[in-house]
């Protein structure tokens, strides 16, 4: 995962797309769970909601390298 995106002349580390890609995810998920009422349930919310970010990141991630390119 060492690419580069090209964006109108503009490089873009690969990472950080991942990164955007994982964050749109994330807050989808979190709109569903609030609608749910799972947040009641929780502790830290904020504490949930970055570790909730990192898995979803990590899912995104491995799904990437599984990808052919």
């Amino acid at each position: 995962m060492n690419t580069e995106i090209d964006l109108y002349g503009v490089f873009v580390p690969a990472l950080l797309v991942v990164m955007l890609a994982a964050f749109a995810l994330t807050t989808c998920v979190r709109l569903l769970l609030a609608r749910v009422g799972f947040y009641r349930h929780v502790w830290h919310r904020s504490l949930f909601n970055l570790c909730l970010y990192v898995i979803v990141l990590g899912g995104v991630v491995a799904l990437g390298l599984r990808l052919p390119t």
